[in-house]
């Protein structure tokens, strides 16, 4: 599972943040003040850091420094919206800078977009007896490829980043389809139907009620 850091002194932004990426199976850490997490850095391995600017004990910048040296890719998290600051932080080294405040699909876009340039994000994934290979898009089961199409593909490789999480038909909308959910749509029910049949995994992946879906996978 992907680990995520959220440096934000401002406890409600924190946890909400946390709250949302969690849903689209992120394990968040938030900490609020900047000698703390800087200290929790070197503790703990983390894939990404999430940073505000203006913190206490030590600012945005001087953690940018210290998170660059031991290799965690950062985006900047910041109500800061002038261009002088956009600039400062990415000459610095950030991978991106998001200004307060953002829309949570935006966020989860632009985290993906990082993790993949850091190699975070697995080129195979093999989960319940299938191989998915994310380079060449395929999918197959003992040797023998799986015709998907693209939804259904993107169906999969959302539930296979994230074991064992129950995911919202709204998250599973918003990251297939990308768009917002009406609360009524049948499409993202029929195609986890078709799914399940077409890889065989009509016990694994599970329907939840009043929630959306879950592939359980054996620890």
């Amino acid at each position: 599972m992907i680990n995520i850091c959220i440096v934000e002194d401002e406890e409600p932004i924190a946890n909400l943040i946390r709250m949302s990426l969690s849903k689209y199976g992120y394990n968040c850490t938030c900490v609020y003040d900047g000698i703390d997490a800087a200290d929790l850095l070197e503790r703990q391995h983390f894939d990404l850091l999430l940073l505000d600017i203006m913190l206490p004990g030590a600012d945005g910048y001087e953690l940018l420094e210290y998170s660059k040296s031991i290799g965690i890719p950062t985006i900047f998290i910041t109500a800061k919206n002038a261009v002088n600051d956009r600039v400062k932080g990415l000459r610095m080294g950030a991978e991106d800078y998001i200004v307060k405040p953002f829309e949570i699909v935006e966020l989860v876009a632009r985290v993906e977009v990082v993790l993949r340039r850091y190699n975070n994000l697995s080129k195979k994934i093999e989960i319940c007896g299938l191989e998915i290979d994310t380079v060449s898009m395929t999918v197959s089961r003992d040797g023998v490829k799986i015709p998907l199409t693209n939804k259904e593909y993107e169906l999969l490789l959302l539930f296979a980043g994230n074991p064992n999480i129950a995911l919202y038909r709204e998250t599973i909308y918003e990251r297939v389809w990308g768009g917002e959910y009406d609360g009524t749509s049948r499409t993202v029910d029929l195609h986890v139907q078709r799914l399940r049949k077409k890889v065989g995994l009509e016990k694994e992946l599970r329907s939840i009620p009043k929630v959306g879906y879950k592939l359980g996978v054996k620890t």
